[in-house]
């Protein structure tokens, strides 16, 4: 993630959006890629005001390693209206120089108040040679196993592995809250989702022009199923695609799939709102 958290830096934020009518929750977001900051610092505060102006008082900030799983905690501790998800990302699961060690760590840190979801994690084939998916794979199964231990919600990253992310939950035994985050697949992988009573979260992405399969993957998803994300700082909606995500940028993409659903803005948003709360219990101090 390194990499792709220094091109991030150079970028500017996208221009806040018309505020929303109701409030609502980004249900994924990376707040320290967004500022580069401490936890506690100005620069956090100014995006969640940010958030917050534009009806967006809730967030889940998620973590892709042990380190940053911990910064995430912090930063949930010190903030109201913010929860923290930790993991092992899994591109990072792989590659990390103890993997057990940093497994330790992430299941010490589940059993925090503030940390409500395990993840992300999950399998990534893009980023991820053949010849370390075994490890990722285990990896995600040990994810698996402390989400249910913990009785925390699940937030899966599946990028290119659509049938060996179904196929491992189906083997391993999926906790009873499993989160597709950023969903990426089609309407055929959505049914089978829904089928299964997963949550499917969508993010920018199903704004851009290039993507009508996540369009009508999203016409699909039940209400009760469905989320909403940022997945910021990357993947910043239509019409500022290319500039730096923030969760102050959830209106725009609520905006599009209360259109596609053909559904009030106000209500979508409240679902969404009472869903994400159900998942991940009360926002509240």
């Amino acid at each position: 993630m390194a990499d792709r958290h220094n091109r991030d830096l150079d970028r500017q934020p996208a221009p806040l959006p018309e505020p929303l009518p109701t409030t609502c929750v980004d249900t994924h977001a990376h707040l320290e890629i967004v500022t580069n900051t401490d936890p506690e610092s100005d620069a956090i505060g100014k995006v969640l005001a940010d958030a917050k102006s534009v009806g967006i008082d809730r967030i889940v900030q998620v973590g892709y390693s042990a380190e940053q799983s911990e910064w995430s905690v912090r930063l949930a501790e010190h903030w109201d209206g913010v929860l923290a998800a930790v993991a092992l990302h899994p591109n990072e699961a792989p590659v990390v120089a103890d993997l057990e060690s940093d497994l330790k760590r992430i299941e010490e840190l589940a059993a925090h108040p503030k940390v409500r979801a395990i993840g992300e994690t999950g399998l990534d084939f893009f980023r991820t040679e053949e010849s370390l998916r075994e490890r990722q794979r285990y990896s995600f199964i040990r994810h698996i196993e402390i989400a249910k231990k913990y009785k925390k919600a699940l937030v899966i990253h599946d990028r290119d592995a659509h049938r060996a992310v179904l196929d491992t939950l189906a083997e391993v035994g999926a906790p009873e809250k499993t989160i597709f985050h950023c969903y990426s697949g089609g309407s055929e992988m959505a049914r089978e989702c829904v089928a299964k009573g997963y949550y499917l979260s969508f993010a920018g992405t199903v704004t851009f022009k290039n993507a009508p399969h996540l369009r009508e993957a999203l016409k699909l998803v039940p209400l009760e199923l469905l989320l909403v994300e940022t997945d910021s700082p990357f993947l910043t909606p239509m019409p500022h695609r290319g500039a730096l995500n923030t969760p102050a940028q959830i209106p725009n993409t609520l905006r599009v799939m209360a259109e596609e659903r053909g559904e009030e803005l106000s209500h979508l948003a409240n679902s969404i709102s009472e869903t994400a709360e159900l998942i991940f219990g009360s926002f509240a101090p």
